[in-house]
């Protein structure tokens, strides 16, 4: 089971004739019941079975409701047009809702792995309660039920290129990880070891800082008008050379702008073109690109003028 971050850093095309609205709407809802159920059932399994990582694990759940809610608001959001405060749109607030997300999920974690730390540094393991079956058996109903939707919502966060849904996603993951660690931890506490439902709280912690910590990263990372990198930009670059009227692509750079992405760019047109057919060249690129690289949000042209027997260098950055 890999606990690597699937970070969006590389825009990928999406198919245009989904639903947006209703896959938003689907994702919102089985996130929000599956946590609350699975919330208030380790909370009663957590309290009765005498286990602290379970109830470590029911307030990890129960966060997924609260951050499900952000990733919906944040989405929402920055589907807004533009209007005149923000003239490039309002992609951005969905990094925003995910850095907010992923700082709840830090929080959280360290909260789970405190009592944890407490536990194992009191040296007291004599006195700490054993869980008993029902704690046992809220852990496995855990991992089995929060896999099922890190599954679900990786692949539609995916399919809209969703950056906040995809975090929501690692959410789910990173509780199902924790519920691996209650499992083990209550069922060695069971065998006669108690401080291992400790311990186990402590591993819960672990993991969900590191996947807050690569959600803030991503979040960031979409807020500083990043580069898509040299492979989309390659691509990028070939599809626009392979037009029959632009003679050179003089220089292109792209940005990430929340999980939409801006191009500027300079294509060589001949010079002996008239200003009318120069434009409809550019105006052909222009519509181009943006119908068969949906993430494009908008590209930028300029056109140089230029003799057929003088080619210029390409440069992507410059």
């Amino acid at each position: 089971m890999t606990t690597k971050y699937d970070k969006p850093n590389q825009p990928t095309s999406s198919p245009t004739n989904i639903n947006e609205k209703a896959i938003i709407r689907n994702l919102s809802l089985v996130s929000v019941i599956g946590n609350a159920i699975l919330s208030g059932f380790k909370m009663f399994a957590g309290i009765a079975g005498h286990s602290g990582a379970m109830i470590s694990d029911a307030i990890h759940s129960f966060s997924d409701v609260l951050t499900t809610l952000i990733a919906w608001i944040g989405v929402k959001v920055s589907k807004k047009d533009a209007d005149n405060s923000h003239p490039y749109g309002h992609e951005r607030l969905e990094c925003i809702a995910s850095l907010f997300l992923g700082l709840v999920l830090m929080a959280t974690g360290i909260g789970v792995g405190k009592v944890g730390v407490e536990n194992i540094l009191s040296g007291s393991y004599e006195t700490l309660a054993i869980p008993s079956t029902i704690a046992l058996v809220a852990a496995i109903v855990s991992i089995v039920g929060k896999e099922a939707m890190y599954w679900y919502t990786r692949y539609y966060a995916k399919l809209i290129n969703s950056a906040a849904f995809l975090a929501d996603a690692w959410h789910h993951r990173s509780d199902a990880l924790s519920s691996i660690g209650s499992l083990v931890g209550i069922a060695g506490a069971m065998l006669g070891f108690p401080v291992l439902d400790s311990v186990a709280s402590v591993v819960i912690c672990l993991f969900i800082v590191k996947v807050a910590y690569d959600i803030m990263k991503d979040a960031c990372v979409k807020m500083l008008d990043t580069s898509c990198g040299d492979g989309y930009e390659k691509e990028l670059i070939e599809h626009i050379s392979a037009n029959d009227d632009v003679v050179h692509v003089d220089m292109l750079r792209s940005r990430m702008f929340g999980n939409k992405v801006y191009v500027d760019l300079e294509i060589s047109v001949d010079g002996d073109k008239s200003l009318w057919e120069a434009h409809e060249v550019a105006e052909r690129v222009h519509k181009d690109v943006e119908q068969n690289f949906s993430d494009v949000k908008h590209i930028m042209i300029h056109v140089n003028p230029v003799n057929n027997t003088l080619i210029p260098l390409c440069n992507t950055r410059n």
